[in-house]
């Protein structure tokens, strides 16, 4: 269970970025976050995992008050947070598996983690998330030469072997073509369900939206205005997230 409260981002003297958000994401939920750019989406989910700093508030996951951790305990909890990268964020000189493995590297010692030497258990762990996202056929391949599609799939089995408790997915379709776009979607939700996990998706495409996840969360200049299932999404609501932008 991810669990905001008062949440608030601000830089300098501006008006905030994030004004008081609550939000709650159960688990083996797949929640949508969608707004016109610059409400705050993206914003959103790098304070849930502190590449960007709260200003106020509270961020709590499975029991662990995220916003009070510092040094190690901050890397530690941040090893159980998966993030999925519109930019897909993978090291195109190295290979399917090398960039897999880098979900690891919070687990391992630095010496195994600089030489390759990866335990056999994460290599196993590794062909088994391939082959359910279907890339088990070429974990050599260079990551320059996957199709954005694979790409993406490296990316959510690297997130996944961090072994997460709460998946966070930055526009994980925006630079795919509509048909990539659809099997993304039905991945993330097919292993929501299978691992019990919670996943919160910023996402732009409100149609993705409303056909692959449970709950949608509307955003406007930094604050939650809508939150509830799909079929309560209608014209209405979307005038007052997205009317006059």
């Amino acid at each position: 269970m991810l669990r905001i409260t008062n949440l608030v981002k601000s830089y300098g003297s501006d008006q905030p970025v994030l004004q008081g958000l609550d939000l709650e994401v159960p688990g083996e939920t797949m929640v949508s976050v969608i707004g016109a750019s610059g409400a705050g989406k993206s914003t959103l989910l790098r304070c849930i995992n502190r590449l960007v700093e709260p200003t106020s508030g509270e961020i709590e996951l499975n029991g662990v008050l995220l916003t009070n951790l510092k040094g190690r305990e901050l890397r530690l909890a941040r090893r159980r947070i998966g993030m999925v990268f519109q930019s897909f964020n993978l090291v195109d000189r190295l290979t399917v598996m090398e960039n897999v493995q880098s979900g690891r590297l919070g687990y391992l010692p630095l010496w195994r983690a600089a030489f390759r030497r990866y335990p056999k258990a994460d290599i196993r762990r590794a062909f088994e998330l391939m082959d359910r996202v279907g890339i088990a056929h070429y974990p050599n391949k260079r990551a320059d030469e996957l199709s954005g599609g694979e790409r993406q799939r490296v990316g959510v089995v690297r997130a996944l072997m961090q072994e997460p408790q709460i998946l966070l997915a930055d526009e994980p379709t925006a630079s795919l073509d509509p048909k990539t776009s659809e099997q993304i979607m039905e991945l993330l939700r097919s292993l929501s369900n299978e691992l019990s996990l919670p996943v919160l998706i910023n996402i732009h495409n409100v149609a993705e939206a409303k056909a692959y996840t449970d709950r949608i969360v509307g955003m406007r200049y930094g604050r939650i205005i809508f939150v509830g299932r799909p079929d309560r999404l209608d014209a209405a609501v979307m005038d007052k997230i997205y009317a006059g932008i």
